[in-house]
Formats: C-alpha cells, sequence, structure tokens
C-alpha cells in the first residue's frame, strides 16, 4: 500500500533561506530610514582633533532629516579602551588523541565609557518622539580623565577613543554615527635622566662552516643621547670588525618594540621604522661608519605609559649579515621617544637657526597634520634596561586643542605640530558596528612633530 511521505527542507538550505530574508529586511528597513536621514555626524571644535588627559573636548552632533521621524532618543556615548587579542594553533595531545585547536589570548582595559542623551527619552520627553524635518544641532562638552594613556593603533593591540551617536528607534534598526580622536599623553624627555646619557653596545658571533670556525664578525655602536623626539636626526657612530671568511653587509635600522599582554601569555611585535645600507665590508677588513639619520617621523611615545596591556619601546640596532648561510649579527641600543625634547637639545637648535627666545615673538601657528616624508636611516642597540613606564605624565589643564605641551622644562620650548603616525591608516570598524555605521572607517593617530628647520618653531 502506497504511503505518502512528508518531505522536510533541507536544514542548512532553510537557515540560508532565513538568513536571505533577514539581510533582505534590514536592507529594506535602512533604505526606508536612509531616504529621511540625510546626515548623521559629529564635529568637533578642535581642527587636529589633538586633546591631552583633562582637557573638555567639545563638538556638535548633526541631524538632518528631509522627513518627520519617530525615535525613542538620541544620545552620544563617549569612550576609551585598550584592547588585546591575537590567536595561536596549537597541538595538544599525543598518536591518534593528537588535535589541533585554535587558542585566543585577550586582554581589555576601559578608561570611561559615559553615555549622554540629547533628545527625547534621556531628557525626560517619554518614550515615542517624532523630530521635524531640517537640521538639529546638540552641541556637546565633556572631560577627559586624567593619565589616560596615548593613543595607539597596532594591530592586534590598541588605545582607542571615540564619540558615537545613535539614534535610537523602536522596533526597527538604529542609527549610528562614529568619531575617533588622539588622546597624546605627554612624555617629557628631561624627566628621563637616561636620555641624556650616551648609550653603546658591542657583540660579535663566529661562523661555522663545514666543522670548521672562522674568526669573529664584531660589531658597535653608540649614540651620543637616547632620548629624541620626532623631527630630530639621530647621529649614530659603528664600528665593525669582520675577520670571518665571508663578506659582510651592514645597516642600521630603526623598530618599534609592541608588548601584548594578555591575561597567560605577551607576545612581541617588531615593526621597522626604517633603515640605512652600507657598504659591503671583506674577509679582514675593518671599517668605522658613522653618519646622521634623516628625521625621526611622527610615533607614538615610548612606554605608551597609563596602559598596562601594551607597552612600547624603540631600538637602534646594528645589523651585520655575512654571505652564505648563517645568522646575522644583531647589537642594539635602546631608544626613547618622547614628545617634550631635552632642553640642551632645543637649546643647541636655537644657537643653530639664531632665532630669538620664544618670549620674544607671539606664539607660533600648529603647523599643518600632513606627515612629513618619513626618510631617515636607522639602527638599536644593547643592554640598558628602558625606563620604567611607571613616570607620571603632566596634566594638561587647558581646553583648547592642540594646547601647548605642559611640563618641567623651560617655557622657551616651542609646541609642535602633530602629524599623522608614519604607520598610516588602518580599519578601526569594530563588533558593534554595521556596514550602516556612518562616519571615518580608516583613522591614524596624530603625533607630535618638530620641524626644526623652520625658524617659526621658535618665535
Amino acid at each position: 500500500m502506497f504511503e505518502p511521505r512528508i518531505l522536510k527542507p533541507d536544514c542548512a538550505s532553510h537557515m540560508m533561506h532565513l538568513h536571505f530574508w533577514r539581510q533582505w529586511d534590514i536592507r529594506k528597513c535602512h533604505a526606508e530610514t536612509m531616504g529621511k536621514l540625510r546626515s548623521f555626524l559629529i564635529t568637533l571644535d578642535s581642527s587636529q582633533d589633538v586633546y591631552f588627559a583633562g582637557q573638555i573636548i567639545s563638538g556638535k552632533l548633526v541631524v538632518e532629516l528631509d522627513a518627520q521621524m519617530h525615535m525613542r532618543e538620541i544620545r552620544l556615548k563617549f569612550k576609551g579602551v585598550a584592547d588585546v587579542h591575537w590567536t595561536e594553533t596549537e597541538t595538544t595531545g599525543t598518536g591518534s588523541n593528537q588535535r589541533t585547536e585554535t587558542v585566543s589570548y585577550t586582554a581589555h582595559e576601559s578608561y570611561f565609557e559615559q553615555r549622554v542623551p540629547v533628545y527625547g527619552k534621556g531628557v525626560g520627553m517619554g518614550e515615542d518622539n517624532c523630530l521635524p524635518p531640517g537640521q538639529h544641532v546638540y552641541p556637546f562638552t565633556f572631560q577627559l580623565p586624567p593619565n589616560i594613556p596615548s593613543s595607539f593603533e597596532g594591530g592586534e593591540g590598541f588605545v582607542r577613543y571615540s564619540i558615537k551617536g545613535t539614534i535610537d528607534k523602536p522596533w526597527k534598526f538604529d542609527h549610528d554615527t562614529k568619531r575617533l580622536f588622539t588622546v597624546a599623553s605627554p612624555l617629557d624627555l628631561n624627566e628621563y635622566p637616561n636620555a641624556a646619557n650616551e648609550v653603546q653596545n658591542q657583540k660579535q658571533k663566529f661562523i661555522c662552516c663545514c666543522c670548521c670556525k672562522s674568526g669573529p664578525l664584531s660589531g658597535m655602536i653608540r649614540l651620543n643621547r637616547s632620548g629624541f623626539v620626532p623631527g630630530e636626526t639621530l647621529d649614530f657612530i659603528t664600528e665593525i670588525l669582520n675577520m670571518s671568511s665571508r663578506d659582510c653587509t651592514p645597516c642600521v635600522r630603526l623598530c618599534m618594540l609592541t608588548l601584548l599582554h594578555a591575561t597567560s601569555k605577551t607576545k612581541t611585535l617588531t615593526r621597522e621604522i626604517c633603515r640605512q645600507m652600507h657598504d659591503t665590508v671583506l674577509p679582514g677588513d675593518s671599517e668605522v661608519w658613522s653618519a646622521s639619520l634623516t628625521h625621526i617621523p611622527p610615533l607614538p611615545p615610548s612606554f605608551l605609559v597609563g596602559c598596562s596591556i601594551i607597552d612600547i619601546n624603540y631600538v637602534l640596532e646594528l645589523v651585520l649579515e655575512p654571505s652564505g648561510p648563517a645568522y646575522d649579527l644583531h647589537v642594539p641600543v635602546p631608544v626613547i621617544i618622547g614628545s617634550v625634547p631635552l632642553v640642551s637639545v632645543f637649546r643647541q637648535y636655537q644657537t643653530q637657526y639664531g632665532v630669538p627666545s620664544i618670549h620674544e615673538a607671539p606664539p607660533p601657528a600648529f603647523p599643518s597634520t600632513e606627515a612629513p616624508p618619513p626618510a631617515f636611516p636607522s639602527t638599536e642597540a644593547p643592554p640598558p634596561a628602558f625606563p620604567s613606564k611607571e613616570a607620571p605624565p603632566p596634566a594638561f589643564p587647558s581646553t583648547e586643542a592642540p594646547p601647548p605641551i605642559v611640563s618641567s622644562a623651560p617655557s622657551e620650548l616651542p609646541p609642535p605640530s602633530y602629524s599623522e603616525c608614519v604607520f598610516g591608516k588602518t580599519n578601526i570598524r569594530e563588533v558593534d558596528d554595521t556596514e550602516y555605521t556612518r562616519g571615518e572607517m580608516n583613522y591614524a593617530p596624530a603625533y607630535a612633530y618638530y620641524d626644526w628647520s623652520k625658524q617659526t618653531q621658535f618665535r
């Protein structure tokens, strides 16, 4: 006897079908409301979007509608966080029980998160509100907490400060807009005694070939000081002795070392900023190589003071690369990148360019935020331990952006310009952002830069 069968839909196909219609509903909903919302953006009163800890941020949230829009409220969220996240593939077990799994390492710090309603429910207007067509401007101010770290974008770790505007619509998808800004936590080189001291390192290695060990390959690198600010040049001296049987190619490179501290593990990332090559040193020859590296580009300050899950260090490194199969010889020295220059160095430049003290002329206007060309050699080196990142950053009470750097250094020090980080922009889209979140999703922090060649820098 024939028995009818009930056909059950394939589970995977059914889920794909539901997903398709859900996405279609989302797009339809946004298309309907996007037609009403002409613009939704955040503007800041500072032209450079650079602020210091303790400063007051001021700006406007702008909503422009072509037709009336029903909503629950409009609100702002001010947020400052640090995050670390990376994954590694690990193998566990043995034999038939062996398996590979992906392990995530994370850490998080929150410096502030505050919601501020500007219209609707949060300001006592009830649940159902209707905003008429036209342009609506909501001014705002927000004071940053003291002692927060500098902004930093490092791929697997970041310190990020943002303002997010939300139009909260009942029973529909919300509208969001986002704006990032830079916090510049100053690092005054005058507060680090080692910054003005000479640093030096030397190393040697033997190169083995076919069970025969040749003479040593040795290198030395020296800097007359370890503290620099972006815009300065790095003057180095190296000595190379090649007693091996191989040709040797030297270079000097500047590197940033980023330490990411997850809950159970630390990861170190090395990023080369620039390098300078030198002629080959032949077997049996020696070489004294001294040079001035071109200007240090805009970089985050050393140590990332105020953040406990990310550290930043810099090294200038002499690298000797023997020909053939052999490991390179690395001779590093530590470098401190600050945002306030050494007073002694500033006075040398002031004398060199023959310009008056800052007291004899009005303060300079801040130069353009365009990043200067990052052309310069590099190096690195040794042992001296990096200073503690516990050094307290000075407070910045001013509310104007960008204010001059306040420190224990004399007042004749000129203010820097602020330029986009040499590493360029990175995508800052986060988990709670959608494809409909408005605002610029590619961002780079701005850091202090001193153009010593411009006399206006000293006026």
